[in-house]
């Protein structure tokens, strides 16, 4: 979209100033000398710029340089289509990058605000852009910079960098933040391939691995969320649990990893004729302390190994299995099901 100006109504150029009274030269003359010297070939900034380009114009013409083309865009929007600013958050490259936002993820979006290549394709490395990317397809209207949209972008780009980098970024993030140590176990590398679907910016990492870590049984269990589980006689698979783990045979297939769990899972559902959700849920409830997470084979895996290599600090929040165990055997299951079907009744105070 390049613009071409042929002429201007004189008291928008206004009789400009290329030099201050202590001979410090402004912007203008400046950018001008700058570009030309650098041999730049194409300008292309913002729709407020028009009138000093016609200025900077005539001294490219005084001095005896190359006119450059020139080209002008559209700004980009907050989201109340106010220009954007730093009231709206985050404004500099670096600030992006202490959120956790990679180089590549931000040259895509930013490419996106007013440009596309005419496909429904939004996903573009820079040699893609480089590649396709031409001036007339830019919008003459003005983009809108939607935080959410940058956010789902950098989780593509993050999920889209090989393997071995993606773990090595988890594993320094978790490290500088002091939940993880050295450990040759091979721990950060399964951490990292369970829990990098659900991570958009490196920083969530920290967060992901914690919560993973972590064990809100009793929260979990009074709320409302959780109650058709706990009424779904939740204590006859909390009781066939701790048997198994008392008698060594849940270790034993936690050992073994995914494979093993996934077959001891099946064997126990056999034992109590469940099955689906009516097994996973509460499963998941009474081994993870939480309704939702990532799957549970790799979840239980690397719960086990966390326990027996020695990778997480006590800045995880980590509990054991064996603690996990015994908060679960402390449940009063039965007090549980009662306060959850009248929760009005136990409410109120007993009479003195």
């Amino acid at each position: 979209m390049t613009l071409f100006v042929e002429s201007w109504n004189l008291d928008t150029l206004g009789d400009f100033v290329i030099m201050r009274s202590n001979g410090q030269p402004v912007y203008n003359f400046c950018v001008t000398v700058d570009d030309a010297t650098m041999q730049i070939s194409h300008v292309i900034r913002a729709e407020e710029h028009l009138p000093n380009t016609l200025r900077q114009a005539l001294i490219y013409k005084a001095l005896g340089f190359p006119m450059p083309s020139f080209a002008h865009v559209s700004l980009i929007l907050a989201p109340d289509k106010s220009k954007l600013s730093k009231r709206h958050g985050a404004t500099s490259v670096g600030q992006y990058k202490e959120m956790g936002y990679l180089p590549q993820a931000m040259v895509n979006y930013l490419a996106l605000l007013g440009w596309g290549d005419g496909t429904e394709n939004e996903f573009f490395t820079i040699d893609d852009l480089v590649e396709k990317f031409t001036i007339n397809r830019v919008n003459k209207s003005g983009a809108v910079f939607d935080a959410t949209k940058l956010k789902w972008m950098n989780g593509q780009h993050l999920r889209s960098i090989p393997q071995d980098e993606l773990i090595k970024a988890f594993e320094d993030q978790w490290k500088n933040t002091g939940i993880l140590q050295e450990s040759d176990s091979g721990f950060a590398k399964e951490a990292a391939e369970l829990l990098k679907d659900g991570i958009d910016l490196i920083t969530e990492a920290d967060t992901a691995l914690i919560n993973l870590l972590s064990y809100p049984l009793h929260a979990t269990l009074s709320s409302d969320e959780a109650k058709p589980v706990v009424q779904d006689k939740i204590s006859e698979v909390a009781s066939g649990l701790i048997s198994a783990y008392d008698s060594g045979e849940l270790n034993q297939a936690l050992t073994e990893g995914r494979d093993g769990w996934q077959k001891w899972v099946k064997g126990f559902g056999k034992s109590l004729k469940r099955k689906g959700k009516g097994l996973f849920m509460p499963l998941r409830v009474l081994l993870t302390g939480k309704l939702h997470g990532p799957e549970m084979g790799g979840s239980m895996a690397l719960i086990h190994k966390a326990g027996i290599c020695g990778a997480v600090t006590p800045q995880s929040n980590f509990v054991t299995l064996d603690e996990r165990f015994r908060i679960l055997k402390e449940v009063d299951w039965e007090s549980l099901v009662k306060e959850q079907e009248s929760p009005a009744e136990s409410a109120v105070p007993a009479a003195s």
